[in-house]
């Protein structure tokens, strides 16, 4: 049964809690990561897919959103630890919100910590949640304008994955576009082409993870 638990936003002191989670996690040896996309971007898919195809890897998932428990009861199928976050009404998570549920979650027995943000390109990527990296999804469906239109989203970005890669030609997107708008907003990195139904490209994702833990 999934565990779910409502919280509201505040900001004040969002470093500080932030510092608690990176030491709890540090101290069990696991690897945080924020994944940041617009709703629908497919990161709940991304999320079962990864935990699917690595069944050698452990993972605890946090899963942000303003309301229900769906996209944890997804995870909980996979047979990987859930805990439902819900702000009902706030539009990010914070680091407090991710140390109040972090004792929910058996750090010791994890390799991972994946929290799924609220679906939003611009409150999550003003708040630290005291993880280690942060991926931002950009679905093809969405557009190829979205990098120069939420700058500071892919700005602070330590992989950009352009998820639904197997509809890019239906929907007419051009990786090119994201591509030199990344440039210029995060020349460090490159965006990766993904697909949860063909695999394109996961091999190179799941490789990025399990270098985390080398």
């Amino acid at each position: 049964m999934v565990d779910i638990v409502v919280m509201r936003a505040i900001s004040s002191d969002n470093e500080a809690h932030a510092k608690e989670v990176r030491k709890a996690l540090d101290r069990n040896k696991v690897a945080g990561l924020n994944l940041i996309s617009s709703p629908g971007s497919g990161k709940t898919t991304l999320l079962v897919k990864t935990i699917q195809d690595n069944p050698g890897l452990k993972f605890g998932v946090i899963e942000g959103d303003v309301y229900t428990s769906r996209d944890a009861e997804r995870i909980e199928k996979t047979g990987a630890p859930s805990v439902q976050l819900n702000t009902e009404g706030s539009c990010h998570l914070t680091a407090s919100m991710i140390e109040t549920v972090l004792p929910k979650l058996d750090l010791t027995k994890l390799d991972y910590l994946m929290v799924e943000n609220i679906g939003n390109l611009i409150c999550p990527s003003a708040f630290s949640l005291g993880v280690h990296k942060r991926v931002v999804l950009l679905s093809t469906a969405e557009g190829s304008d979205k990098v120069l239109k939420y700058p500071q989203a892919f700005n602070t970005a330590d992989v950009v994955l352009i998820t639904k890669m197997d509809i890019a030609d239906v929907v007419d997107f051009d990786v090119k576009i994201v591509e030199d708008d990344l440039k210029a907003v995060n020349p460090k990195i490159e965006p990766w082409r993904v697909s949860a139904v063909t695999g394109e490209g996961l091999d190179r994702w799941y490789d990025w993870l399990k270098g985390l833990h080398a």
